[in-house]
């Protein structure tokens, strides 16, 4: 079912469940957080976002590429802050995919086609080698960085698909190519071995990913 939602591209690829700080500063994004607010039920207060493929978050031109597959987010948290701007928490909802974007007269609309995630039956020693390896992802970078997940992983498949493809250090193009997997047991296939190629590369050459400030920084708007 095709849907008209307000939009916020973003230099970052967000995954549904997964929580996202912004500072909100440029005056259409500030034009979409007053619109959000001022919607009584705060479950309804959805916004989608899309990556850019080329450009840059900010600017009236800067976006001159998007990806088509995106997330609906929901506005969580928005503190206005005196200068105008906000400082907001958003939690990716769903996937969507954009058809049409279109200026809109204070920001972005577009027009979206859900993506729901397919329900598949996905075999055991898959779950167990998906979290075998980012546990051993997370041993291998503790002596060196900060753990990129706190708290034990989820059992259920898709959601461990979803936290996976989140903490992984992976460049744009492979994060969105996690987003689009088609289900639960293709993204953990992908994201386990994409893992498994990280950790044999850091038993080479003992240093930060190449990736991590790509996977670690959310770019301003």
């Amino acid at each position: 079912m095709t849907d008209r939602l307000p939009m916020f591209p973003l230099n970052s690829v967000v995954f549904p469940g997964v929580t996202l700080p912004l500072h909100v500063f440029e005056d259409r994004y500030r034009a979409l957080m007053h619109h959000l607010l001022r919607i009584e039920d705060p479950a309804d207060r959805l916004f989608g976002s899309v990556a850019i493929r080329e450009g840059y978050e900010v600017g009236d031109h800067g976006a001159q590429s998007l990806f088509r597959v995106g997330v609906r987010l929901q506005l969580a948290e928005a503190e206005a802050n005196p200068d105008g701007t906000f400082d907001i928490v958003a939690v990716g909802r769903d996937r969507i995919r954009l058809d049409r974007l279109e200026r809109g007269d204070l920001f972005p609309v577009g027009e979206v086609d859900e993506l729901p995630e397919p329900t598949v039956t996905v075999a055991d020693d898959l779950v167990d080698w998906a979290r075998a390896t980012f546990t051993a992802y997370r041993h291998a970078l503790s002596e060196i960085a900060a753990d990129p997940y706190t708290g034990s992983l989820p059992t259920d498949p898709t959601y461990l698909s979803w936290v996976l493809a989140a903490c992984a250090p992976l460049p744009m193009s492979e994060r969105q190519q996690l987003l689009e997997a088609s289900d639960a047991e293709e993204r953990l296939v992908l994201v386990t071995e994409l893992l498994r190629s990280e950790l044999r590369t850091m038993n080479v050459i003992t240093s930060l990913p190449a990736t991590e400030v790509a996977r670690t920084r959310w770019s301003p708007n």
